[in-house]
């Protein structure tokens, strides 16, 4: 599946207001991203083996990548430029040697 597709499959099991979708997708994927942080910390403190956090881990971050996916779909934005704007980013920073540190505008 590419991620336009799924993005599109993502449409039939979003049940939100169009009224407030954006802070809703918004909360959604922080509250997901806590608890992608929620199975590594349980992790680290060896309440999971790595076989099993990456079971829970695949879990959450479908559920990430659901709001992720909600989000550029409500605002008309094609997730495979979104991916290529990032990367180039990043790149970008990685020859100015800017990789670390503060802040959007490295």
């Amino acid at each position: 599946m590419d991620l336009q597709e799924y993005q599109l499959l993502t449409r039939k099991t979003a049940i939100y207001s169009q009224d407030t979708f954006l802070e809703y997708l918004t909360l959604g994927l922080a509250s997901e991203a806590g608890e992608v942080s929620g199975v590594v910390k349980k992790y680290i403190r060896k309440d999971y083996d790595l076989d099993i956090a990456k079971d829970k881990l695949i879990k959450e971050l479908g559920d990430v990548m659901w709001y992720w996916a909600r989000l550029c779909d409500e605002l008309g934005l094609n997730p495979e430029e979104v991916m290529e704007i990032n990367i180039d980013k990043l790149l970008n920073r990685q020859v100015k040697n800017t990789l670390q540190g503060d802040g959007d505008d490295r």
